[in-house]
């Protein structure tokens, strides 16, 4: 197959400037603007008969080029929406406005979604445009699922995929998104994080009550929610709410030796963050805390202000990601019944979950599509090994593409987790833009002939012509009362969830091995390669 002549990233940047200008913040931005969005992304799709397609909530993108018979087909999901922007004050540039910077680490371009997702999504877009107009075609079939709600969880996806499982059946999930380990070695990720998340809210008078006419008389919810909150953990970091760990296997001798193997720095770690040195559960090291256990993290705090006020309400917002058998529900009823064992006088606590709720997930190392993903990666990166990774965050549609239509989730994304994503100033690389386009033609290449085809995977039927059902959703309570943990009502318990990648997310394999991929033979485990490994600056 003849080599593709990539389009001139000048252009592409000009493109991708459009579609970052549009301000899709899932979160907080009106339907009309979650639409032209949607519309603008399903424009480029027009090889594919790309539309828009309603759901409860953001409408979806999909499309499908079936070009191929007799061929595999695999499903690109992404998705258009974005995080809010956060203190724009904190960004050096416009968050809507693509602009293109020189770094130490070279050029980037920096706008909210730059990185997650609009530009690894449309860097795939582009490139099989390409192909199609050079090749006449591409090497086997390519759908399409891009959707607008990930970034809050993905509450109305679970139906969307359940009433259109026949036209979105494939071989193969290929993730746009999901992010590189490091910038400076190519990774496969073969995990993710679950997550849960909720809102506690601790309530007090009325009204806010003026501090020095009722101070002393009345509890102050502020003071209440500081005691909730400081009670979640222990204080060398282990969680401290009975039931937490449920599900979670200690990672063995072996496993700790071969995250050990992996080089990691943790004063250069710490440095890279601005915090003066790690913190975390006692008795592991930093990068097993990040790929191997679960965590439990407030992510934010509310209540009162800067004026002399005893506050009538405080919020906490806090979120659990979470490892191997944990249930999420399970999890956040054992929120639940820590906090209701715990004294609180004078004032209401309520436990909301917020969205829904996703287990984690993993693909088995040896999945076929790791070893064609592995050689498009040694076809643009030929003196480096590829590292098998983790991502510490969630991608919550991965288990309902599995549940719903019996496919796993390649994560092929050319994002790294360096790039402040959900933070002021995330940005792109820009070498990363024709790197990712020659590995995604490598990709699809691979995976249409030869020893990596893809086979042909069967749809979960409960009956002949049905779909499978929702699995039981554990009962909970329809009103909030004390202490009381309500779950979402937009999306089916057990499933989605709120959140993706953290800022850095992990780098080796939360499988039952840690490895690189050679560029030949079996795979080696991190020991074996460990003086081949180099730590080289970001």
């Amino acid at each position: 197959m003849n080599n593709l002549e990539l389009p001139p990233l000048d252009r592409v940047l000009a493109s991708l400037g459009e579609y970052v200008a549009i301000p899709s913040d899932s979160r907080n931005a009106d339907p009309d603007t979650m639409r032209r969005a949607a519309d603008w992304i399903a424009r480029q799709l027009d090889f594919a008969a790309g539309r828009v397609e309603e759901t409860g909530g953001h409408p979806v993108v999909c499309g499908e080029w079936l070009g191929a018979p007799g061929a595999p087909t695999v499903l690109v999901y992404g998705h258009y929406d974005v995080q809010p922007t956060g203190d724009e004050s904190e960004w050096l540039s416009p968050p809507f406005l693509l602009t293109v910077d020189r770094t130490h680490d070279g050029d980037i371009a920096r706008g909210r979604g730059a990185s997650d997702d609009k530009g690894p999504v449309f860097l795939v877009v582009a490139m099989l445009r390409a192909a199609i107009e050079q090749r006449g075609g591409l090497p086997l079939n390519v759908k399409f699922l891009i959707e607008g709600e990930e970034e809050i969880g993905s509450p109305h996806l679970p139906d969307y995929v359940r009433q259109h499982a026949r036209e979105l059946a494939c071989d193969l999930v290929i993730s746009a998104d999901g992010a590189q380990w490091r910038p400076d070695e190519p990774s496969l990720s073969v995990a993710s994080k679950g997550l849960v998340a909720f809102t506690i809210t601790v309530e007090g008078a009325r009204d806010d009550l003026h501090s020095g006419r009722y101070g002393g008389t009345v509890a102050n919810p502020v003071h209440a929610l500081a005691a909730i909150l400081a009670s979640l953990h222990t204080p060398d970091g282990e969680v401290a709410v009975p039931g937490f760990y449920d599900g979670v296997t200690p990672p063995s001798a072996q496993r700790r030796a071969q995250l050990d193997a992996v080089p990691f720095d943790d004063d250069r770690f710490a440095a890279d963050l601005g915090v003066p040195e790690t913190y975390g559960e006692h008795g592991y090291s930093t990068l097993q805390r990040l790929w191997e256990r679960p965590t439990l993290e407030v992510n934010g705090v509310t209540g009162g202000g800067r004026y002399t006020v005893i506050p009538h309400l405080a919020k906490a917002f806090v979120s659990c990601r979470l490892v191997g058998d944990q249930d999420p529900q399970r999890v956040l009823h054992a929120v639940q019944s820590h906090l209701e064992r715990l004294e609180t006088p004078g004032v209401r606590v309520t436990v909301d979950q917020d969205g829904g709720a996703v287990p984690a997930y993993r693909i088995d190392p040896a999945h076929p599509a790791i070893a064609a993903a592995t050689e498009a990666l040694l076809a643009v990166y030929p003196d480096q090994e590829v590292l098998l990774a983790v991502i510490a965050g969630t991608l919550p549609a991965t288990t309902l593409f599995e549940q719903v239509i019996g496919a796993k989730t390649l994560f092929f994304s050319f994002s790294t987790a360096d790039e402040k994503l959900h933070a002021p100033n995330e940005f792109l690389r820009l070498r990363r833009i024709h790197e990712g386009m020659r590995a995604w033609d490598a990709l699809l290449i691979s995976m249409a002939d030869g020893p990596h085809r893809l086979q042909p995977v069967t749809r979960p039927l409960t009956q002949p012509g049905r779909l499978p059902e929702r699995a039981p959703a554990q009962q909970w309570p329809p009103t909030v009362s004390r202490n009381r943990a309500r779950p979402s009502t937009t999306s089916p318990p057990g499933w989605s969830a709120t959140g993706s990648p953290t800022r850095r997310s992990p780098r080796c394999s939360a499988a039952t091995l840690c490895g690189r991929w050679p560029k030949s033979g079996p795979l080696k485990t991190q020991p074996e390669l460990r003086n081949a490994a180099q730590t080289k600056p970001d």
